[in-house]
């Protein structure tokens, strides 16, 4: 509720009678503006914030019922508190009322009557004040709100777009720079880790599409956490190949260990899926192919359906050795290798033809993580 002081806007003809209300009202903290017609009072109303108006009702020219039924044709008045000093007659408090007036004083009038009267009153016009500042607001607080609501709706639904697209990396990049300009075509050093399952064929040929969907959904179950938790890119899902990339869009410290350690993890989650499939005479197994080099990263696709991918030679040839790994097995071109060699075990496998490159193509096969208790990931 507002603290000024209740402001009374005293009506009358007479100057002894406003001097009076003013000697009354004043000391008791009321603040008096005074009008000495009706015409006056009006233009007193539209200056200053009243909150109750003392109001003659024998005045030359706008008599007080005609000032209290104009009070009442202005919408932001229609509560103002009006009292009319009446004569006391019954027909002058019926006119009253029927002007709109909403409590009287009779003259000569009782000060401890007009000082119960107007308390009363102002008291209801500011619980209204504060009621309809209170409700606007209210109304203020939900029109921002809608807003807030559609803008975060809209929001969701951009992101919930991208999600179905795009990695969480990725995502994550275009929500922090607020656009998509980080998509456009770029050029980055990159590790790119690339698995399938042994034996996926044969079983999808054989088998019920029921089954080839179950035991995907598990093989991906897997492979998703540990992209996410190694904060690898995933570029694409390929039945039972699946290629990720580390470095971009958002660059990492150590990016070959993340993308090895990631490695042996499914590896090792992937193998006790495999012995649980075996139970089910699934004979499946997962072979890993991994390498580091530029390659170009950007948005491909048309409006709709766009894909964030890497093209260049290190993705064929992490694919490449991915083709050439026995069922359990990891092998590592040289450079990657290299960045990681104080961390992995590995053992060379020599040099590799591999399809697509004029040189043969020096590979190591992991065996584990020579410190696990210093993860790269958690």
């Amino acid at each position: 509720m507002s603290h000024d002081p209740i402001l009374v806007l005293a009506v009358d003809d007479l100057e002894q009678n406003l001097r009076l209300l003013d000697a009354v009202l004043s000391p008791r903290g009321y603040g008096v503006i005074t009008a000495a017609s009706g015409e006056e009072a009006l233009e007193q109303l539209e200056r200053h914030d009243i909150d109750l108006v003392l109001l003659d009702i024998m005045m030359p020219g706008i008599d007080g019922y005609e000032v209290c039924r104009r009070i009442r044709a202005v919408p932001r008045w229609r509560f103002l508190p009006v009292v009319m000093i009446t004569a006391s007659g019954d027909q002058e408090k019926r006119h009253a009322l029927e002007a709109g007036a909403d409590d009287f004083v009779s003259k000569p009038f009782d000060q401890a009557e007009l000082i119960a009267r107007v308390a009363s009153l102002a008291r209801l016009k500011r619980y209204h004040d504060t009621i309809e500042r209170q409700a606007a607001e209210l109304a203020r607080w939900n029109v921002e709100l809608e807003a807030r609501v559609a803008s975060q709706v809209d929001e969701l639904e951009r992101v919930n777009r991208l999600r179905r697209f795009l990695s969480r990396q990725v995502v994550d990049v275009v929500l922090d720079h607020g656009d998509e300009a980080v998509l456009a075509s770029h050029r980055r050093d990159i590790v790119v880790v690339f698995c399938d399952l042994r034996g996926f064929t044969p079983f999808a040929e054989a088998s019920e599409p029921e089954e080839v969907m179950g035991v995907l959904s598990e093989y991906h179950a897997v492979l998703g956490e540990l992209i996410d938790r190694y904060e690898g890119t995933l570029e694409r899902f390929t039945g039972d190949g699946v290629m990720v990339f580390f470095n971009d869009p958002l660059p990492l410290e150590d990016p070959a260990r993340r993308a090895i350690e990631m490695a042996i993890e499914i590896r090792d989650r992937v193998g006790d899926l495999t012995a649980a499939w075996h139970r089910r005479a699934i004979d499946l197994g997962i072979g890993i192919g991994v390498a580091q080099g530029y390659a170009t990263l950007g948005r491909i696709g048309f409006e709709g359906r766009f894909d964030y991918a890497a093209i260049g030679s290190v993705t064929n040839l992490a694919a490449r050795l991915c083709a050439a790994a026995a069922a359990g097995q990891i092998l590592v071109a040289q450079r990657a290798f290299t960045a990681v060699e104080e961390h992995i075990a590995a053992n060379p496998v020599g040099e590799l033809d591999v399809r697509g490159f004029s040189r043969a193509v020096r590979a190591y096969a992991v065996d584990g993580i020579r410190h696990p208790e210093n993860r790269v990931a958690p």
